[in-house]
């Protein structure tokens, strides 16, 4: 049995693609068939793409600075919480003795 790999695209092969739709050069479908990508990968680059040109297409690990910013703030919101918690059983355990 074998496994099919996933294919992987860099930022400019997307970037590429979705201009091809944009300028009319190309229709989706066309597209698609040339080369080999399902036509419903090509629609979300192409909206991913009209939302905001900028930071489209990160890339693999690669996050935007409002995704960043975002982990940071969880990671730090979760080891407050753990230090509130350390507190409070302190606080349980000294209030008894």
């Amino acid at each position: 049995m074998s496994q099919q790999r996933r294919r992987v695209f860099d930022k400019d092969f997307k970037i590429n693609a979705v201009r091809l739709i944009l300028n009319k050069s190309k229709k989706i479908s066309e597209l698609s068939r040339e080369l080999g990508i399902n036509s419903t990968t090509l629609h979300m680059w192409k909206n991913q793409y009209l939302k905001d040109s900028e930071t489209s297409f990160p890339g693999k690990g690669h996050q935007t600075p409002v995704e960043e910013e975002l982990k940071k703030l969880r990671q730090e919101n979760r080891v407050l919480q753990e230090e509130r918690d350390i507190l409070k059983k302190a606080l349980g355990i000294f209030s008894k003795a």
